[in-house]
C-alpha cells in the first residue's frame, strides 16, 4: 500500500473559498490513483488556509505526472468558484512535487496540474489563465503605500538592493518572492528568456554574428567537458538572444544627460542537465517589448506623456521609431506561433512551458475557429464571394502592415484555410498570446534587479568591473523605479473561447 501526502491551499483571493464537493486524483508513469473526495471535518476550503489529505493507492504510482482537480456542486446550493492556489504532494519515497494553481476552478470542470520539484518556475502558466478579483484594487493600494513610504517622487538614488525589498509590504505574490531570491541565478536567468514576458527573441544560433567575439575560450568552462561551441551549435544546443532592433534608436535626455541604450546580445547553452544557460553577455540586456496595451485605457496609461512606458531610455519618440521599425520587419509567420516556434528552431528546447501551453492552446482555437467559420462559409468560393470579408483583410494589409508583400499578410482570402489561419491568429494574439507576455509584469519585473525600465549609466564594458555599488548607480532613482513597480495587473481576457 502506497500512501501520498496531499496539501490542499486555497487562495487569498476575496471569495476564493467554496463548499463544493472537490476531488483529486493522482497520474503517474505507473498508474493512476482512485478519484479521492477532498473533505476533513469541517470546512476544507476557506481564503489562506491548507488542508492536508491522504491518497492511498495498491500499489507506487511512479513518477507522479499530474494531478486533477474536479469540483461538483454541493447539493442545491448555487454554484460558486473556487480559487486553487497549489498542491503540494509528498510521495512514500519522501520525494515533495509543487503543483502551481492559482486559477478560479469552476463547477463541473476537471484541471490537470503539472508540478515539479522548483514550482514557482511553471507559475507563469497561470497568467494564460486568470487575474485575481484583488488585483482591481491593487493600483490604489500600492499607490497609498508608496505615498506613506515618500517613495512615490523620490528623486534619491538606491543605498542598497535590501531598501529594494521594502517597495511593497502588502503586494506580493509566489513570483514575485521567487524572483527575489532567485535573480542572481544563472538557470533562472535562461530560463526567463523561455518563459518569462517576452519568450519571442530567442533562437537557435548556428552561427556567431560578427559584432559578437566570442571565442571558444571564453565559453569553454560553461560547457560539457570535451565539447566546443562549434559541435554544441552543430547539435543545436546553442541559443542567442539579439536586441539588434534596438540598434540606432535615439534615447531621451534625463537630468540634462542622454540616458544610454544598449543593444545587447546573450548566447545561452542547453547543459546535459536541460537547463538553458547563459555564457556569453555582450553588455546590458535591456528588457523591453515591442508591444503596446491594445485598449484605451493602456494607450492613455503607458503612451500618453509621462506614461509609463515615455519613461524609457526611449522617450515617446524613439519608442514610436522601434515600433515603425518593427513594423517594417514583422511577418505573417512570426505572428502565428506554430511557424514562430519552428523559424526560430525552438522545437526541442527542453522546459519552454510558453511553446508547450501556447501550442495546445493554438490548436484548440484553431479548431474552435474552424468549425465556426466552416458553418458560415462551407466552400471557398463563399470566401471568395465575401465582399465585406474581402474588403476587410485587404484594409488590414494596406492600413495596418502598409502594403508591405514581404509581410507575408493576405490581400485577400482565396480559400476557407486561409480564413481560419487568420482568425486563429487574432483571436489568439488578443487572448492568450496578450495574457502570457503582460500579466506577469508585477511577478518579474516589480524586482529591479531582474527589470529595470531604464539604466542612467552605461554598462561595463569590461568583465569583473561591476560592483554592487556602480550596479545601484545605473539603476533608475527610487521614484521611477517605485511608480512602474505599482503599476497593477492589467484586466485580463480569460479563455480564448470566451471571446
Amino acid at each position: 500500500m502506497a500512501e501520498y501526502k496531499v496539501e490542499v491551499t486555497t487562495g487569498d483571493e476575496l471569495d476564493a473559498g467554496t463548499m463544493d464537493y472537490i476531488y483529486l486524483s493522482l497520474i503517474g508513469s505507473k498508474g493512476v490513483s482512485e478519484r479521492k473526495e477532498l473533505d476533513n471535518y469541517g470546512v476544507d476550503f476557506t481564503a489562506g488556509q491548507t488542508a492536508t489529505y491522504t491518497v492511498k493507492s495498491n500499489a507506487s504510482l511512479g513518477k507522479i505526472l499530474l494531478v486533477k482537480l474536479e469540483k461538483d456542486p454541493f447539493f442545491l446550493m448555487d454554484s460558486d468558484q473556487w480559487f486553487c492556489s497549489k498542491l503540494r504532494v509528498t510521495t512514500p519515497e519522501k520525494e515533495v512535487i509543487l503543483f502551481p494553481c492559482n486559477r478560479w476552478v469552476s463547477t463541473g470542470e476537471d484541471v490537470e496540474l503539472r508540478g515539479g520539484k522548483d514550482g514557482a518556475y511553471l507559475l507563469l502558466g497561470c497568467h494564460t489563465l486568470t487575474v485575481s478579483k484583488k488585483s482591481l484594487s491593487s493600483q490604489k493600494n500600492c499607490n497609498a503605500e508608496l505615498k506613506l513610504k515618500g517613495l512615490g517622487e523620490s528623486n534619491e538614488v538606491w543605498e542598497s538592493v535590501e531598501a529594494m525589498k521594502d517597495i511593497f509590504w502588502h503586494y506580493k505574490t509566489p513570483i514575485s518572492e521567487h524572483v527575489i531570491e532567485h535573480w542572481e541565478d544563472d538557470d533562472f536567468y535562461g530560463f526567463q528568456f523561455l518563459n518569462s514576458l517576452n519568450p519571442n527573441v530567442i533562437e537557435r544560433c548556428t552561427e556567431l554574428p560578427s559584432n559578437f567575439p566570442v571565442t571558444e575560450e571564453m565559453v569553454k568552462p560553461f560547457l560539457k567537458e570535451g565539447t566546443t561551441l562549434a559541435k554544441e551549435m552543430v547539435k543545436g544546443n546553442i541559443f542567442i538572444c539579439n536586441y539588434k532592433r534596438l540598434d540606432g534608436i535615439p534615447t531621451r535626455e534625463e537630468d540634462g544627460v542622454t540616458l544610454p541604450l544598449t543593444p545587447g546580445l546573450c548566447l545561452l547553452y542547453v547543459n546535459p542537465e536541460k537547463k538553458l544557460m547563459p555564457i556569453a553577455i555582450q553588455m546590458l540586456i535591456p528588457h523591453l517589448r515591442f508591444n503596446l496595451q491594445i485598449n484605451t485605457r493602456g494607450r492613455n496609461s503607458l503612451f500618453a506623456e509621462g506614461g509609463a512606458l515615455t519613461k524609457t531610455p526611449l522617450g515617446k519618440n524613439g519608442l514610436i521609431e522601434v515600433m515603425a521599425k518593427h513594423l517594417s520587419l514583422i511577418t505573417y509567420s512570426e505572428l502565428c506561433l506554430p511557424e514562430n516556434i519552428a523559424a526560430r528552431g525552438l522545437e526541442s528546447i527542453p522546459n519552454f512551458y510558453y511553446r508547450d501551453d501556447g501550442l495546445k492552446v493554438w490548436d484548440i482555437v484553431h479548431s474552435y475557429v474552424k468549425g465556426m467559420v466552416e458553418q458560415f462559409y462551407p466552400s471557398d468560393n463563399d470566401v471568395r464571394k465575401d465582399t465585406e470579408l474581402q474588403a476587410w483583410i485587404n484594409d488590414i494589409f494596406t492600413n495596418t502592415f502598409l502594403g508591405r508583400k514581404e509581410s507575408e499578410i493576405p490581400s485577400s482570402f482565396k480559400n476557407v484555410a486561409e480564413l481560419v489561419k487568420f482568425l486563429t491568429f487574432v483571436v489568439y494574439t488578443c487572448s492568450a498570446q496578450h495574457s502570457a507576455v503582460n500579466n506577469g509584469q508585477f511577478d518579474y519585473y516589480h524586482w529591479l534587479l531582474n527589470g529595470a525600465i531604464l539604466m542612467r549609466k552605461p554598462p561595463p564594458t569590461v568583465k569583473g568591473k561591476a560592483t554592487m555599488k556602480t550596479i545601484l548607480e545605473m539603476l533608475p532613482k527610487v521614484g521611477d523605479a517605485t511608480w512602474w513597480s505599482s503599476a497593477p495587473p492589467a484586466p485580463n481576457i480569460k479563455s480564448p473561447l470566451d471571446l
